[in-house]
Protein backbone atom coordinates (compact mmCIF):
# COMPACT_ATOMS: atom_id res chain seq x y z
CA UNK A 1 0.00 0.00 0.00
CA UNK A 2 1.23 3.13 -0.88
CA UNK A 3 1.42 5.76 2.00
CA UNK A 4 1.35 9.70 1.50
CA UNK A 5 5.13 10.41 1.59
CA UNK A 6 5.72 7.50 -1.28
CA UNK A 7 2.92 9.29 -3.19
CA UNK A 8 3.74 12.70 -2.47
CA UNK A 9 7.65 12.26 -3.71
CA UNK A 10 6.83 10.44 -6.45
CA UNK A 11 4.69 13.64 -7.53
CA UNK A 12 7.54 15.65 -7.06
CA UNK A 13 10.29 13.39 -8.93
CA UNK A 14 7.34 14.04 -11.74
CA UNK A 15 7.23 17.40 -11.53
CA UNK A 16 11.16 17.66 -11.19
CA UNK A 17 12.03 15.51 -14.31
CA UNK A 18 9.15 17.42 -16.17
CA UNK A 19 11.20 20.18 -15.71
CA UNK A 20 10.35 24.52 -15.73
CA UNK A 21 9.80 24.09 -12.12
CA UNK A 22 9.29 26.91 -9.99
CA UNK A 23 9.56 26.09 -6.90
CA UNK A 24 8.38 29.30 -3.87
CA UNK A 25 9.59 28.47 -0.44
CA UNK A 26 7.60 29.36 2.53
CA UNK A 27 8.72 30.24 6.25
CA UNK A 28 6.04 28.93 7.88
CA UNK A 29 2.28 27.58 7.40
CA UNK A 30 0.62 30.61 6.67
CA UNK A 31 3.12 31.62 3.72
CA UNK A 32 2.81 27.45 2.63
CA UNK A 33 -0.78 27.82 2.37
CA UNK A 34 -0.96 31.10 0.49
CA UNK A 35 1.48 29.42 -2.10
CA UNK A 36 -0.61 26.81 -2.33
CA UNK A 37 -3.93 29.08 -2.68
CA UNK A 38 -1.99 30.66 -5.63
CA UNK A 39 -1.80 27.03 -7.78
CA UNK A 40 2.10 26.25 -6.77
CA UNK A 41 2.48 22.39 -7.26
CA UNK A 42 5.14 21.63 -5.09
CA UNK A 43 6.62 24.15 -2.33
CA UNK A 44 9.99 24.33 -0.47
CA UNK A 45 10.94 25.77 2.99
CA UNK A 46 13.68 28.01 3.42
CA UNK A 47 16.07 27.85 5.89
CA UNK A 48 17.01 30.96 6.35
CA UNK A 49 12.96 32.36 6.15
CA UNK A 50 12.37 29.87 9.29
CA UNK A 51 15.72 30.71 11.22
CA UNK A 52 14.64 34.43 11.46
CA UNK A 53 10.86 33.85 12.16
CA UNK A 54 12.14 31.94 15.02
CA UNK A 55 14.47 34.65 15.61
CA UNK A 56 18.42 33.26 14.57
CA UNK A 57 20.41 33.95 12.06
CA UNK A 58 21.06 31.46 8.93
CA UNK A 59 23.83 28.78 9.01
CA UNK A 60 22.11 25.73 11.22
CA UNK A 61 22.57 27.69 14.62
CA UNK A 62 18.77 26.53 15.08
CA UNK A 63 19.46 23.14 15.09
CA UNK A 64 18.17 20.15 13.92
CA UNK A 65 15.00 19.66 16.00
CA UNK A 66 13.84 23.23 15.68
CA UNK A 67 14.46 23.17 12.05
CA UNK A 68 12.44 19.45 11.79
CA UNK A 69 9.29 20.94 13.67
CA UNK A 70 9.07 23.99 11.38
CA UNK A 71 9.06 21.88 8.47
CA UNK A 72 6.81 19.54 9.93
CA UNK A 73 3.98 22.45 10.55
CA UNK A 74 4.84 23.66 6.88
CA UNK A 75 4.11 20.20 5.40
CA UNK A 76 1.16 19.65 7.44
CA UNK A 77 -0.18 22.89 6.05
CA UNK A 78 -0.60 21.81 2.90
CA UNK A 79 -1.58 18.98 0.21
CA UNK A 80 1.33 19.46 -1.78
CA UNK A 81 4.89 18.02 -1.64
CA UNK A 82 7.28 19.92 0.19
CA UNK A 83 11.20 19.80 -0.08
CA UNK A 84 12.81 20.80 3.05
CA UNK A 85 16.11 22.71 3.03
CA UNK A 86 18.10 21.03 5.91
CA UNK A 87 21.51 23.39 4.74
CA UNK A 88 24.68 21.08 5.94
CA UNK A 89 22.85 18.28 7.25
CA UNK A 90 22.85 19.71 10.93
CA UNK A 91 26.45 18.08 11.08
CA UNK A 92 29.52 17.39 8.78
CA UNK A 93 29.58 13.60 8.67
CA UNK A 94 27.45 11.14 6.82
CA UNK A 95 26.22 9.77 9.85
CA UNK A 96 24.72 13.36 10.73
CA UNK A 97 22.88 13.98 7.42
CA UNK A 98 21.75 10.23 7.64
CA UNK A 99 20.02 11.53 10.94
CA UNK A 100 18.64 14.44 9.70
CA UNK A 101 16.92 12.37 6.50
CA UNK A 102 15.66 10.72 8.91
CA UNK A 103 13.77 13.37 10.84
CA UNK A 104 12.35 15.16 7.36
CA UNK A 105 11.08 12.00 6.45
CA UNK A 106 9.18 11.65 9.47
CA UNK A 107 8.03 15.34 8.98
CA UNK A 108 6.81 14.39 5.66
CA UNK A 109 9.40 16.11 2.92
CA UNK A 110 9.13 14.79 -0.38
CA UNK A 111 12.69 16.21 -1.37
CA UNK A 112 15.72 17.63 0.42
CA UNK A 113 17.92 20.38 -0.37
CA UNK A 114 21.44 19.47 0.76
CA UNK A 115 24.72 22.07 1.21
CA UNK A 116 28.70 21.21 0.57
CA UNK A 117 29.84 24.69 2.78
CA UNK A 118 31.30 23.67 6.15
CA UNK A 119 29.10 25.43 8.71
CA UNK A 120 31.85 24.64 10.91
CA UNK A 121 33.88 27.05 9.36
CA UNK A 122 31.55 29.65 9.05
CA UNK A 123 30.24 28.40 5.47
CA UNK A 124 33.94 29.97 4.09
CA UNK A 125 34.61 26.66 2.50
CA UNK A 126 33.73 23.82 0.48
CA UNK A 127 33.90 20.28 1.72
CA UNK A 128 35.93 17.75 0.24
CA UNK A 129 34.03 16.59 -2.71
CA UNK A 130 34.76 13.12 -1.53
CA UNK A 131 33.23 13.86 2.17
CA UNK A 132 30.04 15.63 0.25
CA UNK A 133 29.62 12.35 -2.01
CA UNK A 134 29.78 10.54 0.88
CA UNK A 135 27.28 12.47 2.75
CA UNK A 136 24.95 12.62 -0.60
CA UNK A 137 24.76 9.22 -0.75
CA UNK A 138 23.90 8.67 2.98
CA UNK A 139 20.91 10.61 2.38
CA UNK A 140 20.06 8.31 -0.72
CA UNK A 141 20.46 5.36 1.63
CA UNK A 142 17.85 6.29 3.94
CA UNK A 143 15.66 6.87 1.44
CA UNK A 144 15.84 3.94 0.04
CA UNK A 145 15.64 1.70 2.88
CA UNK A 146 12.49 3.73 3.71
CA UNK A 147 10.97 3.01 0.18
CA UNK A 148 10.72 6.87 -0.59
CA UNK A 149 11.97 8.10 -3.98
CA UNK A 150 13.37 11.16 -2.20
CA UNK A 151 14.58 14.14 -4.63
CA UNK A 152 17.75 15.35 -3.47
CA UNK A 153 19.09 18.63 -4.59
CA UNK A 154 22.47 18.84 -3.64
CA UNK A 155 23.70 22.60 -3.31
CA UNK A 156 27.42 23.65 -4.25
CA UNK A 157 28.59 26.89 -3.25
CA UNK A 158 31.66 27.40 -5.75
CA UNK A 159 29.91 30.65 -7.10
CA UNK A 160 28.88 32.19 -3.81
CA UNK A 161 32.50 31.27 -1.99
CA UNK A 162 34.65 32.14 -4.98
CA UNK A 163 33.61 36.05 -6.28
CA UNK A 164 37.30 36.29 -7.40
CA UNK A 165 37.23 33.27 -9.61
CA UNK A 166 35.64 33.91 -13.49
CA UNK A 167 33.11 32.49 -14.99
CA UNK A 168 35.14 29.92 -16.55
CA UNK A 169 36.93 28.41 -13.71
CA UNK A 170 33.68 28.28 -11.30
CA UNK A 171 31.97 26.55 -14.18
CA UNK A 172 34.57 23.71 -14.84
CA UNK A 173 34.23 23.86 -10.03
CA UNK A 174 30.97 23.66 -10.33
CA UNK A 175 30.95 20.75 -13.26
CA UNK A 176 33.59 18.56 -11.66
CA UNK A 177 31.56 18.53 -8.30
CA UNK A 178 27.69 18.61 -9.47
CA UNK A 179 29.50 15.20 -11.35
CA UNK A 180 30.29 13.40 -8.57
CA UNK A 181 27.54 14.72 -6.53
CA UNK A 182 24.71 13.15 -9.06
CA UNK A 183 27.05 10.02 -9.19
CA UNK A 184 26.69 9.68 -5.54
CA UNK A 185 22.75 9.80 -5.78
CA UNK A 186 21.97 13.93 -6.32
CA UNK A 187 19.09 14.20 -8.61
CA UNK A 188 20.24 18.04 -9.34
CA UNK A 189 22.54 20.11 -8.54
CA UNK A 190 21.73 23.89 -7.03
CA UNK A 191 24.05 27.02 -7.61
CA UNK A 192 22.78 29.39 -5.74
CA UNK A 193 24.05 33.23 -6.70
CA UNK A 194 24.33 32.13 -10.35
CA UNK A 195 21.46 34.21 -12.59
CA UNK A 196 23.25 35.30 -15.62
CA UNK A 197 21.91 33.20 -18.66
CA UNK A 198 25.01 33.76 -20.50
CA UNK A 199 26.75 31.11 -17.71
CA UNK A 200 23.67 28.97 -16.69
CA UNK A 201 23.83 28.24 -20.08
CA UNK A 202 27.45 26.37 -20.71
CA UNK A 203 26.92 24.90 -17.36
CA UNK A 204 24.22 23.54 -18.17
CA UNK A 205 25.27 22.65 -21.61
CA UNK A 206 28.29 20.68 -19.36
CA UNK A 207 26.36 19.04 -16.43
CA UNK A 208 25.74 15.62 -16.86
CA UNK A 209 22.13 16.11 -14.98
CA UNK A 210 20.00 19.25 -14.16
CA UNK A 211 20.89 22.23 -12.56
CA UNK A 212 18.72 24.74 -10.08
CA UNK A 213 18.77 28.34 -9.55
CA UNK A 214 17.61 30.94 -6.98
CA UNK A 215 15.99 33.83 -7.91
CA UNK A 216 17.91 37.20 -6.68
CA UNK A 217 16.27 40.75 -6.85
CA UNK A 218 17.79 42.22 -10.19
CA UNK A 219 17.50 38.50 -11.71
CA UNK A 220 16.29 37.64 -15.17
CA UNK A 221 12.77 36.32 -15.67
CA UNK A 222 12.21 32.33 -14.56
CA UNK A 223 11.00 32.20 -18.28
CA UNK A 224 14.95 33.03 -19.27
CA UNK A 225 16.79 30.90 -16.15
CA UNK A 226 14.43 27.90 -18.13
CA UNK A 227 15.35 29.12 -21.36
CA UNK A 228 19.30 29.48 -20.82
CA UNK A 229 19.23 25.32 -19.08
CA UNK A 230 17.49 25.59 -15.66
CA UNK A 231 15.47 22.57 -14.93
CA UNK A 232 14.46 24.08 -11.69
CA UNK A 233 13.99 27.96 -10.30
CA UNK A 234 12.89 28.45 -6.31
CA UNK A 235 13.17 31.78 -4.53
CA UNK A 236 14.92 30.95 -1.21
CA UNK A 237 14.14 33.54 1.75
CA UNK A 238 13.47 36.14 -0.99
CA UNK A 239 10.01 36.40 -0.17
CA UNK A 240 10.22 36.43 3.62
CA UNK A 241 12.75 39.22 3.27
CA UNK A 242 10.25 41.11 0.76
CA UNK A 243 7.35 40.27 3.68
CA UNK A 244 9.99 41.55 6.25
CA UNK A 245 10.78 44.56 3.76
CA UNK A 246 6.77 45.34 3.85
CA UNK A 247 6.61 45.02 7.56
CA UNK A 248 9.33 47.60 7.87
CA UNK A 249 7.62 50.04 5.72
CA UNK A 250 4.34 49.64 8.09
CA UNK A 251 6.40 49.92 11.24
CA UNK A 252 8.10 53.72 9.86
CA UNK A 253 4.99 55.15 8.63
CA UNK A 254 3.19 53.80 11.71
CA UNK A 255 5.70 55.45 13.59
CA UNK A 256 6.36 58.77 11.99
CA UNK A 257 3.02 59.52 10.42
CA UNK A 258 0.64 57.56 12.43
CA UNK A 259 -0.99 56.16 9.12
CA UNK A 260 -1.29 52.97 7.59
CA UNK A 261 -1.43 53.08 3.79
CA UNK A 262 1.03 50.72 3.65
CA UNK A 263 -0.95 48.21 5.19
CA UNK A 264 -4.08 48.82 2.97
CA UNK A 265 -1.72 48.01 0.12
CA UNK A 266 -1.00 44.71 0.46
CA UNK A 267 -3.96 43.72 3.27
CA UNK A 268 -4.87 40.10 2.75
CA UNK A 269 -8.08 40.29 4.60
CA UNK A 270 -9.48 38.82 7.54
CA UNK A 271 -12.06 37.12 6.48
CA UNK A 272 -9.52 35.91 3.55
CA UNK A 273 -7.42 34.89 6.07
CA UNK A 274 -10.04 32.87 8.14
CA UNK A 275 -11.20 31.10 4.64
CA UNK A 276 -7.38 30.38 3.73
CA UNK A 277 -7.41 28.15 7.26
CA UNK A 278 -10.93 26.71 7.51
CA UNK A 279 -11.52 23.31 7.83
CA UNK A 280 -7.23 22.98 7.67
CA UNK A 281 -6.00 23.58 11.81
CA UNK A 282 -3.33 21.35 12.75
CA UNK A 283 -3.62 19.51 15.61
CA UNK A 284 -2.56 21.72 19.09
CA UNK A 285 0.92 21.95 20.15
CA UNK A 286 1.63 21.30 23.77
CA UNK A 287 4.97 21.51 23.86
CA UNK A 288 8.10 23.05 21.87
Amino acid sequence: MTSPLTSRAARFRDLNKAGRLLLPNAWDAASARVFEAAGFGAIGTTSAGIAYAEGFRDGERMGRDRMVRAVARVVGAVSVPVTADIEGGYGPGAEDVAATVDAVLDAGAAGVNLEDADHRAGSTQLLAIADQCRRIAAAREVAARRGVALVINARTDTFLLNPAAGAAERIAMTVERGSRYLEAGADLIFVPLLTDPAIVRPLAERMPGPISLMALPGAPDARDLFDAGAARVSIGQMGMLAALGTVRLIAAELIQHGTWRSIERTFYGFAEAEELFSGREPANEHSE
